[in-house]
């Protein structure tokens, strides 16, 4: 993965997270939910298992400092069963975790993700991928800026969502 792409993505990432502290209307409120702390677990071990995949493929000597990490990594990089099943559980998680978000931003992140799994599996050039990587990640991140409310408030309090039935 070219040193390029890694730095044009944390730049436009860092972007879009700024945006929410110099633009009044980020978070949208009308559209906005706050996760509950099972909600925000489920999406945070999805995207753990997207990173794992991810650095399995792009970070691999990486990744394999990790204690335990060869037999999983090697699954990855083989692009079998295995390895699909490694990119669909998380992505599942993921979606699951933001569920309950407005649909528009729910439907964007499944997409991008399904975009993510196709392109990875469908034999195509590598730079079609990288795009649909990079896409996947600012997608996420704006539904993350305009749909996703802090869990604190604003007098600095936790506040906890409860989930609607």
């Amino acid at each position: 993965m070219p040193t390029s792409f890694v730095l044009g993505l944390i730049t436009v990432v860092a972007l879009v997270m700024c945006s929410r502290l110099l633009l009044r209307g980020l978070p949208l409120r009308s559209l906005a939910k706050r996760l509950s702390a099972g909600e925000a677990a489920v999406c945070g071990l999805g995207l753990v298992g997207l990173a794992f995949h991810c650095g399995s493929m792009f970070f691999t000597g990486l990744v394999l400092a990790i204690p335990g990490a060869r037999g999983p990594t090697e699954a990855v990089n083989a692009l079998g069963t295995a390895s699909m099943v490694s990119y669909v559980v998380p992505a599942v998680l993921v979606i699951v975790g933001l569920r309950r978000l407005h649909w528009s931003g729910v439907v964007s992140v499944c997409v991008a993700l399904i975009a993510v799994g196709v392109t990875m599996y469908n034999g195509g050039p590598l730079d079609v991928h990288l795009a649909t990587i990079f896409a996947a990640v600012v997608v996420l991140s704006v539904v993350v800026v305009a749909l996703l409310l802090s869990p604190v408030d604003e007098s600095g309090r936790w506040v906890s969502a409860q989930p609607s039935r």
